[in-house]
């Protein structure tokens, strides 16, 4: 009787244990069914997506780019009314904020240089009118050395009864070369106001009235 009551004890187990493990097989397939849906989904909704253009290849310049600054004594635009350096004299201002730039060369190619240039510029307690047209210059020249090129452009600007605006101007320059191993480097972009001999001293000397002068508040 003991010998029977184990053999029973063992189908019954069995017979739970057969259910357990059929359920959990049957869990695995549904699991590994989900999954291989959900990547199918993916593939499919890859190959519908629109593809955008390819990524432009870019190779590297055949050598640095050339400097692009502002020179200093024509950086500032500043009107002074009877050449009066004081706030209450000040017409019409200006201010090169920055330059950003970029080049691009290759073999005996030219050198091609874009570049950005920021003009601040304001109407103090002397200017008359509601607009300037500023002049400002280009200059290419051989590092440290000669001026090859200069162009002059106007700036005209509308305050729109303001005092104070912010214009963004963009230029290129095409530096060409004498031979395929003439660096960038050989070369400096100079930036500046048209600027008479007495407002050039001016910002030569360190003195300056910010865009903003003679505006109520302004330092």
């Amino acid at each position: 009787m003991r010998r029977v009551a184990f053999l029973l004890s063992a189908l019954f187990l069995a017979g739970v244990a057969a259910p357990d493990a059929a359920q959990a097989q049957s869990r695995d397939r549904q699991d590994r069914d989900r999954s291989e849906r959900q990547q199918a989904d993916g593939e499919q909704q890859q190959r519908q997506r629109p593809r955008g253009p390819a990524p432009l290849r870019r190779q590297p310049n055949a050598g640095p780019c050339p400097f692009v600054k502002v020179l200093y004594d024509a950086a500032r635009y500043v009107e002074l009314e009877g050449g009066q350096a004081s706030a209450s004299a000040v017409g019409y201002t200006g201010e090169i904020e920055g330059v950003t730039s970029g080049c691009a060369y290759q073999g005996d190619e030219p050198i091609t240089v874009d570049f950005n240039v920021l003009f601040s510029l304001g109407r103090g307690p002397q200017a008359e009118g509601e607009g300037r047209t500023y002049r400002y210059w280009v200059a290419v020249t051989e590092r440290n050395r000669a001026v090859l090129s200069k162009e002059y452009f106007d700036l005209p600007v509308d305050f729109d009864g303001q005092r104070t605006a912010q214009v963004e101007q963009q230029q290129r320059v095409v530096i060409p070369r004498a031979e395929a191993s003439t660096s960038g480097a050989n070369f400096e972009i100079l930036v500046g106001f048209d600027v008479t001999p007495e407002m050039a001293e001016f910002n030569r000397s360190g003195s300056r009235f910010r865009p903003q002068a003679g505006v109520a508040g302004a330092q």
